[in-house]
């Protein structure tokens, strides 16, 4: 079975996208082992899915499906344990939910389920597929022959480990940089030249201010009741739903008075206000 590109889902305007109308797809062969995914968008600015495997499930790669793209990449942990590896140069990292694991261009990663449930995790992608940057460009790529998942080079000599040296890093509550942003809390996980991916928290019955990005943004609510109000539409959400919200849009976000609301967001390809420098 070939490489065949998934879905692409896209919207011109703002967008309440329910959990059950996300697009399913199903990637992999049987060499790379299969993924279910979600795809919530795929645009030509960022890409934004969930995927999942079952308890002890893994992917890897095969000729057909190389995992190593030409974009960033945030994976956000909600259900289950997430083990992620580069199976070439043998580092391993292990992120729990609300933990995420970041890596940039050109990395070869392999995801494996620790947990006893099944894996979900978000994952926030840009450049997008729709630019060429994934399952096309993995195909350039010089082929991984051998797939090792253990590091030689720290036995004997683990106290002098360096994480910047690292390609795959873990991000963990205390990793986020927070800021009380348009009257919500922001805890900002990565913010590159291609990609921002942070969290939203928002008191119950709380409104933020308006603001609005030079880049498309994508909010996937984890728990509670979101509220969002942009151009004319107005949507309530709940845990796995999202919105899209195109670029330049004016937009805010509330939470019910019934509860807190958690939220991962993701923009690409700039966070800042249009006309910013």
């Amino acid at each position: 079975m070939g490489y065949r590109p998934s879905p692409r889902p896209s919207f011109d305007a703002p967008t309440a996208i329910r959990a059950q109308d996300a697009v399913r797809h199903t990637w992999g062969d049987e060499g790379s082992g299969f993924v279910e995914d979600w795809i919530y968008v795929s645009s030509q600015l960022i890409h934004v899915i969930v995927f999942g495997l079952p308890p002890g499930g893994a992917f890897r790669h095969s000729e057909s499906f190389r995992t190593v793209f030409a974009a960033d990449e945030v994976l956000h942990v909600i259900q289950g344990t997430l083990v992620i590896a580069n199976p070439e140069t043998g580092e391993v990292v292990r992120a729990e939910p609300g933990e995420s694991v970041f890596f940039r261009r050109d990395t070869w990663h392999h995801g494996f389920s620790y947990g006893d449930e099944p894996l979900r995790v978000l994952e926030v992608f840009a450049p997008p597929p729709a630019t060429g940057s994934s399952g096309a460009y993995a195909l350039t790529r010089p082929y991984l022959e051998e797939s090792v998942y253990a590091r030689d080079d720290v036995l004997g000599n683990l106290v002098n480990e360096r994480p910047a040296t690292r390609s795959l890093h873990v991000l963990r509550r205390a990793d986020r940089v927070w800021q009380h942003d348009h009257d919500v809390l922001v805890g900002l996980l990565v913010s590159t030249e291609h990609l921002t991916v942070g969290t939203l928290t928002i008191p119950a019955g709380h409104v933020s201010r308006e603001e609005r990005h030079d880049g498309e943004e994508l909010a996937y609510v984890v728990g509670g009741r979101l509220r969002v109000e942009a151009g004319s539409v107005d949507a309530t959400l709940g845990p796995g739903d999202a919105f899209f919200v195109p670029r330049g849009t004016w937009h805010r976000y509330s939470a019910a008075a019934e509860g807190v609301v958690e939220a991962v967001f993701g923009v690409a390809p700039r966070y800042t206000p249009p006309g910013t420098a």
